[in-house]
C-alpha cells in the first residue's frame, strides 16, 4: 500500500473552489525508497527541481485522499524514511525457509529472488529501492529512488 503526492501549482479557483490541474510528486510506499516521480520533458530530474517547484507562491501539496500535506512533512517523507530491521531478519537464511515467527509469506526462495522478482536490491536505512533499469533512472543522495513514467 502507498500513498501518492501532488503538486498544485496554484491555489484552488475563488468561484469554484475547483483545484487546477496538478503535478504527480511521487509514491510512499512501505518499506521502500520514497518514488520521487521525474519528468524529464518537463525539466524536473531531482529533488531540488522538485524543492523549487513546491516554494513558489500559491504552491500547495494534496495527497491522494484530498488531505493537504505541509512541505515540511513531504519533504520529511521523501528523506527521513526508514525501515527498520528488515534485512537483520533477511540475514537469518530460516526466514527465507518459512520456518519461526518471522516467516515470508511470499515463498520467496531467498533474498536474491525477491530482489529479481521485485527489481529491487537494499537500499539505505533498511529500506528497498527499485533497481536501476527500465522506470529507475537514477538513486537519489538519500532515501528516495528518481522513477520515470506512470504511477498507480
Amino acid at each position: 500500500m502507498g500513498t501518492n503526492y501532488y503538486l498544485h501549482k496554484k491555489p484552488p479557483c475563488e468561484c469554484c473552489g475547483r483545484e487546477f490541474e496538478s503535478l504527480h510528486v511521487g509514491k510512499s510506499s512501505g518499506g521502500w525508497c520514497f518514488s520521487l516521480h521525474v519528468i524529464p520533458e518537463n525539466g524536473i530530474n531531482t529533488l531540488e527541481d522538485w524543492k523549487k517547484l513546491w516554494s513558489a507562491p500559491g504552491a500547495y501539496i494534496l495527497d491522494e485522499y484530498g488531505k493537504r500535506v505541509s512541505i515540511e512533512d513531504l519533504e520529511a517523507e521523501i528523506t527521513e524514511r526508514n525501515g527498520g530491521n528488515m534485512f537483520e531478519w533477511w540475514d537469518d537464511p530460516q526466514w527465507w525457509l518459512g520456518i519461526g515467527e518471522r516467516s515470508f509469506s511470499f515463498s520467496y526462495r531467498s533474498e536474491a529472488d525477491f530482489h529479481e522478482r521485485n527489481y529491487s536490491e537494499r537500499g539505505p536505512n533498511g529500506l528497498l529501492r527499485h533497481r536501476i533499469g527500465d522506470r529507475c533512472i537514477a538513486h537519489g543522495e538519500g532515501t528516495w529512488d528518481c522513477l520515470v513514467g506512470e504511477f498507480s
